[in-house]
């Protein structure tokens, strides 16, 4: 943000409970190919700026991306107006509200910058993974390299000031084989690898050509594999069908926001009630929860929210029991001071902060890959989602998977097709019988989670191990063509 931008808010600004400025600029670039021809680059740029007004009770906001005076006092007269009209109406006493005083700098650990290598040297790297599919039975193979920065600056009449410069990064590869009228496809890591850092991360994220074979290897085995059984079975979960997992029932039904009722037009409410903290059994003993905003390359790891809320790693379940909500600052307060975390966050400029995920992880326990596997008679392991479905309260879910190998006497024997699995999200946690180690703990995240009117799309991480399941549903083949035909009708 320009020195000038903060004397113009300030100097325009009216005296008010309290007030904030948000300068966000996104630089964004997506290169793709598909069916080996090279599609159109594409990039975007922009900036703006949001003021949010407290004021006598009522709340408002302001959004513009003119930058000019004229344009930075008619956002400030937006807000006010707002907050001037919300003073009898607002859902709670804003001159209530205690908002925190943090002073912070961030930046991604970047070893290459995205903008410092040519355009030429990454189509030409994104080519050398595409053109490792060598395999005669693909009919659809796409690539991509995907990256945004972010550029943001909050100041705050409380004297607040954070100042960040995010750069995420997204490979992405996904390959269909066909023989007939069946076809299968594989993605590299579920779409799933959504990291901070530069364009070094693609390289030691695997992103290579070996890796490209090994994708479609794996989807032409499954085109000749069986369609799994449907039995109730151990299921042995692997990482990157572990972050739809935790994200669909236990990130957004724990959203505080959510369960004060907010999303309940667009996106649904919770079975979470604010009476179960600190007494409800989630999940076994085994299950524990983590906001973590700790880790440098985890792709949603900040030091403060977009509230000014200090982000400090915590337990949202520990030992299997709910313990908080994922609530910023605000909804703390209008929830009657109940403890949450500093995930207050706007996906843009002209969106105003509410409680999102930001990377919520699942703490690693102690057995290797091969002890989950040796302690299974019957059973399967799964990997990398394909279809989900869940209920608006995100309780009852069905999620589909692209790859399996059964589990037989403690082996890993045959490959099978299109399995499935579901069950009710407390059950299902409360069966977890074992936590793979560190070993087995893989850091994801995914860049395009959905919520809020209007609709804002943001980054949010998951950091799993291997997880080991007892007595799940599991079903398969035209079980889950139903289950995915469900899921296109109901969304």
């Amino acid at each position: 943000m320009h020195s000038s931008l903060k004397t113009t808010f300030f100097d325009l600004l009216p005296s008010v409970h309290f007030a904030s400025m948000r300068w966000e600029h996104h630089d964004w670039q997506e290169l793709s190919i598909r069916t080996n021809e090279l599609l159109p680059v594409r990039s975007r740029q922009d900036s703006g700026v949001m003021i949010t007004i407290f004021d006598k009770g009522g709340m408002g906001y302001g959004s513009t991306s003119d930058l000019s005076e004229k344009g930075i006092k008619n956002a400030i007269d937006q807000a006010y107006r707002w907050a001037s009209l919300s003073r009898d109406k607002f859902i709670f006493d804003s001159t209530q509200l205690k908002m925190p005083k943090e002073i912070s700098t961030y930046q991604s650990n970047v070893k290459q910058a995205w903008r410092s290598v040519d355009l030429k040297t990454k189509l030409d790297y994104l080519r050398s993974v595409y053109d490792g599919v060598t395999d005669p039975d693909v009919v659809d193979c796409q690539a991509s390299l995907w990256h945004h920065r972010l550029q943001k600056t909050v100041i705050a009449t409380n004297q607040s000031e954070q100042i960040s410069d995010y750069e995420l990064m997204l490979p992405q590869l996904s390959v269909t084989v066909a023989k007939g009228s069946e076809s299968q496809t594989r993605t590299f890591g579920g779409h799933a690898y959504t990291q901070q850092g530069g364009f070094e991360r693609f390289a030691e994220l695997g992103f290579t050509p070996d890796m490209a074979q090994t994708v479609a290897d794996e989807a032409r085995e499954l085109l000749a594999a069986p369609n799994c059984p449907e039995e109730s079975m151990d299921v042995l979960v692997a990482p990157d069908q572990m972050v739809l997992q935790i994200h669909e029932s236990i990130g957004h039904p724990l959203e505080l926001d959510r369960i004060l009722g907010d999303e309940r037009n667009f996106a649904g409410t919770s079975f979470v009630s604010l009476d179960m903290f600190g007494k409800f059994q989630y999940g076994s003993h085994l299950l524990n929860i983590t906001y973590d905003p700790t880790i440098d390359t985890q792709v949603a790891s900040y030091p403060v929210d977009d509230d000014g809320l200090r982000a400090q790693k915590t337990h949202v379940i520990k030992d299997g029991l709910l313990v908080r909500p994922l609530g910023g600052g605000i909804s703390q307060q209008r929830a009657g001071g109940i403890s949450g975390v500093a995930n207050s966050r706007s996906t843009h400029w002209n969106r105003p902060p509410i409680d999102r995920m930001a990377n919520l992880n699942l703490e690693p326990g102690d057995a290797s890959l091969d002890q989950l596997i040796g302690q299974v008679d019957r059973g399967i392991y799964v990997k990398t989602n394909c279809s989900w479905s869940i209920d608006d309260s995100r309780n009852k879910f069905q999620f589909g998977c692209e790859w399996a190998r059964l589990i037989e006497n403690g082996e890993l024997t045959n490959v099978v097709k299109n399995p499935g699995y579901r069950g009710i999200s407390a059950s299902f946690w409360r069966s977890l019988k074992a936590v793979g180690d560190r070993s087995t703990f893989e850091i994801m995240g995914t860049p395009n989670c959905g919520k809020g009117e209007p609709n804002q799309a943001i980054h949010v991480g998951h950091a799993s191990p291997a997880c080991l399941f007892a007595d799940v549903q599991v079903f398969g083949g035209g079980s889950l063509g139903r289950a995915r035909l469900f899921l296109y009708v109901s969304r």
